[in-house]
C-alpha cells in the first residue's frame, strides 16, 4: 500500500467529516449564507500567501531538481490565486480591498498558517510536504465529490469549477506522486511524522471550513 492510499484510509473519518460539513453542502446547494463565504473567501485570501510562502520553503528543501521546480512554481500559483480572489470572488461579493486588508487572520486561518509555516521550517522535506498535502488534495476530493450536487445557476459555482478543473487535478496528482515516491525511502520515524503532519492539517482543513460557516472573531471582537 503507498503512503496516500494508507494516510486517506486512516483520515477517512476526517474528510467524510469535512465534505458533509454543513459549509460544503450548502455551498454546493447554493444556500450557504453569503456572509459565510465573504468570510471564508477574505480568510483563503489570507491564507494562500502564507501557503505560498511555504510551498517556497518546501522548493528549498526539495532533493531533486524537479522538485524544486514543482514547489516553488506551486508557491507562485498559490500567490497568484490569492491575487485573482481580489478581481474574482472578492469583486463579485462586494468585498473591497480596505475590508480584505482590515479583517485579521480568524483564530483557524491563524493557527493553520503557523502549523504550516512552523513546519515548513522545521522539518524534513517529507514531512513539510505531508503537512500540506491536505489543502491539495482534501480540496480536490471536496470538489469532486460536490460538483454532481451543485444547483443550477448556483452563486457559488465558480467555486466549484477551480477544484475540478483538469489543472488543479493534475497538480494534485503529481503531488501525491512525488509525495509516494518520498515514503518509499522513509523510515518508520520520519514515516510516523508524516501521517501526524497530514492529519493535523486535514483537521486544520475541517476547522476552517467550521471557522467561516460560524463565522466566527477573536474574543476581543466580539460585541
Amino acid at each position: 500500500m503507498s503512503f496516500s492510499q494508507d494516510v486517506w484510509a486512516r483520515n477517512l473519518d476526517l474528510y467524510q467529516a469535512t465534505v458533509n460539513h454543513p459549509f460544503n453542502q450548502e455551498l454546493a446547494a447554493g444556500t450557504l449564507d453569503k456572509d459565510a463565504f465573504i468570510h471564508y473567501v477574505i480568510q483563503d485570501a489570507h491564507y494562500l500567501l502564507a501557503y505560498g510562502r511555504s510551498l517556497a520553503v518546501t522548493g528549498a528543501k526539495a532533493y531533486h531538481p524537479d522538485d524544486v521546480i514543482q514547489f516553488t512554481e506551486g508557491a507562485k500559483g498559490a500567490i497568484v490565486v490569492e491575487r485573482s480572489l481580489h478581481d474574482g470572488f472578492m469583486a463579485d461579493f462586494g468585498i473591497s480591498q480596505a475590508q480584505f486588508e482590515n479583517t485579521p487572520l480568524s483564530m483557524a486561518c491563524h493557527h493553520y498558517v503557523s502549523f504550516l509555516q512552523a513546519t515548513a521550517w522545521s522539518e524534513t522535506f517529507p514531512v513539510v510536504l505531508a503537512a500540506l498535502l491536505p489543502c491539495y488534495w482534501i480540496y480536490a476530493q471536496v470538489g469532486n465529490d460536490i460538483v454532481a450536487k451543485s444547483a443550477p445557476n448556483n452563486p457559488y459555482q465558480k467555486w466549484v469549477d477551480t477544484y475540478v478543473s483538469d489543472e488543479f487535478q493534475q497538480a494534485v496528482e503529481k503531488v501525491l506522486q512525488t509525495i509516494d515516491k518520498l515514503a518509499e525511502n522513509a523510515d518508520a520515524n520520519t514515516l510516523e511524522k508524516m501521517h501526524a503532519a497530514y492529519t493535523r492539517g486535514a483537521e486544520l482543513e475541517w476547522l476552517f471550513w467550521d471557522s467561516a460557516y460560524k463565522r466566527e472573531t477573536w474574543p476581543h471582537m466580539i460585541k
